[in-house]
């Protein structure tokens, strides 16, 4: 709960919170996106893998550039948290703030996972989502948040006073390590802020603070995105299952998710090349 505020109010304030909004991003100078050349890249294409990762675990996975990775439901509803880096380079990770101003607080089919600086490029695209008819409900909250971070074990050490190791930070963090055979304090340090697949979360419309509600996922929802450069992928089936009651524990009912990994069929991708990295100079006006 926030504290009350102990400031009297300026004579002009109400006049200051009248101040009209201003959109940051209207979309200007930014990739559009090409549905027609997305639906293209799905029709034909074929599964090369395919990763099954286990409740309240988590399990890396490749996506060559101009490849396409589907996450799905597949026994119940379970919501999981996704990292993706540069697969040449770990530096270059999803940035989910920047995604977020972008875009919205939650994604779907035509939005873009964008890098961190200084490559700001699209990593992925999202290019189906069977969840895009849930829109915004009664609460104000929608699927696929960028606004939550992962749960992690030392908020929970703070909130119930004792280590509990499968909070996705933890699962992402084992996945890495084993994946890139690194120890765990290295790969820690490449573990970022998610995107919350299938979660269905917004801000209380009194306070502004976070929330979670179950998820409307069910077995055969998916959603897919197309891989604009080499990724290396993390995805953890949250412990928390639904989220419609509680993370961190064992407490909730937890499922599997499915990665499936799909090639496009010949000749699909015709003209297509990953975008490049930013184009500015780095100077920084020195």
């Amino acid at each position: 709960m926030r504290t009350p505020p102990e400031t009297t109010p300026p004579p002009d304030a109400e006049a200051r919170r009248a101040a009209a909004p201003v959109r940051v991003y209207t979309g200007e100078g930014f990739p559009r996106f090409d549905a027609s050349f997305y639906r293209k890249a799905r029709s034909g294409m074929e599964k090369t893998a395919e990763v099954v990762v286990p409740p309240r675990d988590a399990s890396c996975f490749h996506v060559p550039a101009g490849h396409i990775f589907r996450i799905a439901s597949i026994e119940g509803p379970q919501v999981g948290d996704l990292n993706l880096w540069n697969a040449h380079d770990l530096s270059e990770r999803f940035f989910s703030g920047k995604t977020r101003a972008i875009h919205a607080t939650h994604v779907t089919t035509g939005d873009r996972l964008w890098s961190t600086l200084p490559h700001l490029r699209p990593m992925a695209t999202i290019i189906a989502d069977t969840l895009d008819w849930y829109g915004w409900d009664g609460d104000g909250a929608g699927v696929h948040d960028i606004i939550g971070t992962r749960c992690d074990p030392y908020t929970n050490l703070l909130l119930n006073g004792g280590e509990y190791h499968h909070c996705c930070h933890s699962n992402l963090t084992r996945a890495l390590a084993q994946d890139r055979k690194m120890p765990l304090a290295e790969a820690e340090k490449h573990v970022h802020d998610v995107l919350n697949v299938f979660m269905c979360t917004g801000y209380t419309r009194d306070t502004h603070e976070y929330f979670m509600k179950a998820s409307p996922v069910r077995p055969g929802d998916h959603i897919e995105f197309f891989a604009e450069i080499d990724l290396i992928g993390a995805l953890s089936a949250c412990p928390g299952g639904d989220c419609g009651a509680s993370h961190s524990s064992d407490a909730a009912k937890c499922h599997p998710l499915k990665v499936e990994i799909f090639s496009p069929r010949e000749g699909a991708l015709a003209g297509w090349r990953s975008p490049e990295p930013s184009g500015y100079s780095r100077s920084h006006g020195m």
